[in-house]
């Protein structure tokens, strides 16, 4: 689908266009993964960076699912578990605001990450909400351009974000 001009510089709608695009093309039977991968390889794409992810979170902020755009299989296989979310992705519970950080490692909750996780500097993460609680997230990391993620980036990623909230309000659960 060819947007207009104007739509072509609003993050949201570009968002909006490339979810329904792809949404369309889901069988009528899909699991919720399947919508949800949809979500992490268009923050991916969208937001131009190397690696995203999306996890739900169960009521005891355990991880009960977890997918990837970017990563190998060897890198995926290389995790082991998925990451729990205790680092800087931890303030999503807290206080449900996105977080934006310029470089990971100097972040001062930077912890937690499995042996083998890639090494990620710059992050984009918001939260992910079913009946009215913080169910998850939604991050990227590193844009391939080598910039900060922006608000034009916080903004996409918020639009895919409330429909990854839905699908986990009323598929996940």
């Amino acid at each position: 689908m060819r947007l207009p001009r104007i739509l072509q510089r609003d993050p949201e709608a570009r968002a909006l266009a490339a979810l329904a695009d792809a949404v369309a093309a889901l069988p009528e039977r899909h699991r919720p993964e399947e919508a949800l991968q949809i979500v992490v390889d268009l923050a991916r794409t969208e937001t131009r960076c190397k690696y995203a992810a999306l996890n739900v979170t169960d009521e005891h902020d355990r991880t009960q699912g977890f997918v990837t755009s970017g990563l190998t299989a060897a890198e995926l296989k290389g995790l082991r578990v998925p990451p729990q979310g205790h680092g800087p992705l931890g303030s999503l519970r807290a206080d449900g605001k996105p977080v934006r950080l310029v470089d990971v490692d100097k972040h001062q909750k930077a912890f937690g990450f499995p042996t083998k996780h890639p090494k990620m500097t710059t992050l984009l993460g918001v939260p992910l909400w079913a009946s009215g609680v913080v169910r998850g997230s939604l991050y990227c990391s590193d844009r391939t351009d080598g910039k900060p993620f922006d608000d034009d980036d916080e903004k996409l990623v918020l639009m895919l974000a409330r429909h990854a909230s839905s699908v986990i309000e009323h598929e996940w659960y």
